[in-house]
């Protein structure tokens, strides 16, 4: 009984991220790298498939909270004056949910560009327009 080894080949294949060692007899390897190629091509169209779906979300706003009070400034909603309740409420009413300490900061900064003046004493400060906007 002859036992005949038949040579092996060994070949290192990289697509992208995806990388293969295969290790075969020579008669096998075409057949072993059109296996590797469908099968990245495979996992490359699935991915392609859930990357590419579009989601259903709202969409995003990109305003600031800065730029919503200087907003409601220009459109002289300032006015007349207003507490920090009465702000965050507008804000939210308008669709936009910032926290309170994140609004009372922004009016402050506001204030200190001159926008807006504060009157009154901690915790009930109100909020009224320093200048009027420029049309």
């Amino acid at each position: 009984m002859s036992t005949e080894t038949k040579p092996k080949v060994r070949l290192k294949l990289k697509i992208g991220n995806v990388e293969a060692e295969i290790e075969c007899e020579k008669d096998q390897l075409e057949d072993a790298v059109k296996q590797f190629l469908t099968a990245v091509q495979s996992q490359s169209e699935k991915l392609a498939a859930v990357t590419t779906t579009p989601k259903e979300e709202m969409p995003i706003k990109k305003d600031t909270c800065k730029s919503l009070l200087v907003g409601l400034w220009q459109e002289g909603w300032f006015s007349v004056a207003r507490t920090l309740g009465e702000v965050h409420e507008e804000m939210s009413r308008r669709g936009y949910h910032y926290d309170r300490s994140a609004i009372a900061h922004m009016l402050v900064d506001i204030v200190r560009e001159g926008y807006l003046t504060r009157e009154g004493a901690a915790r009930q400060y109100t909020y009224v327009q320093k200048r009027p906007p420029t049309s």
